[in-house]
């Protein structure tokens, strides 16, 4: 008998309702065109543009994690209740989705909408595969909650719909939205007479100023997970190259860790790394690096926009947290300063066997509302893929300048896959990056390393190729 490939295991699984370890969303997308049953919808109006039924009832499931289920209770449901009063809203919320759901998948009556994350969450890959999950292709074509004329993919950051695309076809709502930058204490910073630089000249002149001072270090990473820092080399890569720099790198196109914009960003962070780097970096995790900070031992290091709250417990009250996007490198950059690389996640589906999937739909474009969005923002103190719904919102300082920033870069984001799709080329990146920042590669190295990694990839017939 002909063993099981990872894929058709996984959709065994789904189909027996049993419970595997499963991948994220955009780790292993379906490549084998599964397509779902279309969504069956009641008659469309301008106050119902989904054709929702409300004569149906509408089940929901939350992952009970780190966000909780208020939100949902408290926010996106009673909005969605004022618009629609005749429909009963069904709210659950349990910690293991998989272990709870994939037998109502495998039953045929699973329920309309789910937000399936965590350890335990069920594989996307197989369920799209399977044809469970609805295309919500009539979702972002709708008009958005807030204003008729704009449809809400136009009110969302672009990467969301990307990021939760299989195949070119939207399965999956990615609602929260992750904005890396260089992070900093602005009462450090104003103590100090310190201004987030804006070019890469005034950068390393800050870096200097900072070294010279003799009190705190310039600058550090999570030297034990160098992701950090080469997340910060291709955002900076595809500033000075535009975003084609990070597509052929996704696509394991030749040449494409070679090409100039990627050297010149990692040189750049070589320099940093021999000049103006934490003594001790390179043993030193996410955490320790943080707290470091936190102590006014470092002023400045990347990360992305759950820093703040991943740190609230050390952190002193008066530290105000901020951010700034990466300096332009010249003045000849493919793509302007305040570009930022912007990573959406948690992830939220509509079930297309469910009895009432446009409830399904009609749930997310509450979700996608400026009210749904700024409200679940205060409350759990994260971002959202929707555009401005941080404006005139009370949040915490360092989320304050995360959502600032979100604003200013509007459509210069970029964001990259291979992470996420290639585990092998992430593992090979971030080892020689940790090298690079610590003198024991050079540039030429490092790009030769990545790219021969990635060349390997692409002429193994064994692993599944993606494209953007």
């Amino acid at each position: 008998m002909t063993p099981l490939s990872r894929r058709e295991l996984l959709r065994s699984a789904v189909l027996a309702g049993l419970a595997l370890p499963v991948a994220s969303a955009c780790a292993t997308p379906a490549g084998d065109g599964g397509t779902s049953s279309a969504p069956a919808a009641g008659a469309t109006s301008a106050a119902n543009p989904l054709g929702l039924a409300e004569n149906r009832p509408l089940e929901i499931w939350i992952f009970d994690g780190g966000f909780g289920d208020a939100y949902a209770t408290d926010i996106h449901e009673p909005l969605l209740k004022a618009k629609y009063p005749k429909l009963e809203i069904k709210h659950n919320a349990t910690q293991e989705i998989a272990k709870t759901l994939q037998p109502r998948f495998a039953g045929g009556n699973p329920p309309e909408f789910i937000n399936n994350s965590g350890a335990n969450a069920m594989d996307f890959g197989a369920l799209v595969q399977d044809g469970q999950l609805a295309d919500l292709t009539p979702l972002y074509d709708a008009p958005s909650w807030d204003d008729p004329t704009v449809k809400v993919r136009d009110t969302i950051d672009p990467s969301a719909i990307e990021l939760g695309s299989y195949d070119g076809t939207p399965y999956v709502l990615n609602y929260v939205n992750t904005v890396w930058g260089i992070w900093y204490s602005q009462k450090l910073f104003d103590d100090n007479g310190w201004r987030p630089p804006r070019t890469w000249e005034a950068f390393t002149a800050l870096c200097e100023e900072i070294k010279k001072a003799g009190e705190t270090a310039p600058f550090t990473y999570a030297g034990r997970h160098p992701y950090y820092i080469y997340e910060a080399i291709l955002t900076l890569a595809a500033k000075i190259g535009g975003k084609d720099v990070l597509k052929n790198i996704d696509n394991l196109e030749e040449g494409a860790w070679t090409a100039e914009p990627v050297k010149q960003a990692a040189g750049a962070f070589a320099e940093i790394g021999a000049k103006y780097l934490m003594q001790g970096t390179a043993g030193l995790d996410h955490v320790q690096t943080q707290t470091a900070q936190n102590k006014g031992q470092v002023a400045m290091l990347p990360c992305g926009s759950w820093l703040e709250n991943e740190q609230k417990d050390t952190t002193p009250e008066d530290f105000g947290y901020a951010m700034f996007a990466l300096p332009s490198f010249t003045s000849s950059d493919a793509m302007p300063y305040g570009t930022l690389h912007v990573q959406p996640g948690e992830e939220y589906v509509v079930s297309a066997k469910s009895a009432n999937p446009r409830a399904g739909m009609e749930y997310m474009r509450a979700m996608l509302s400026k009210d749904g969005a700024g409200d679940f923002m205060e409350l759990v103190s994260t971002l959202t893929v929707v555009k401005g719904a941080g404006e005139g919102r009370t949040l915490k300082p360092g989320l304050k300048s995360a959502a600032k920033a979100l604003l200013v870069a509007g459509d210069n984001a970029v964001w990259f896959l291979f992470r996420k799709w290639y585990a092998e080329l992430h593992d090979e990146v971030a080892a020689a990056s940790g090298q690079l920042m610590n003198g024991k590669l050079t540039v030429d190295e490092w790009a030769e390393r990545a790219q021969k990694k990635a060349e390997s990839i692409k002429n193994d017939s064994s692993v599944k190729k993606f494209k953007r």
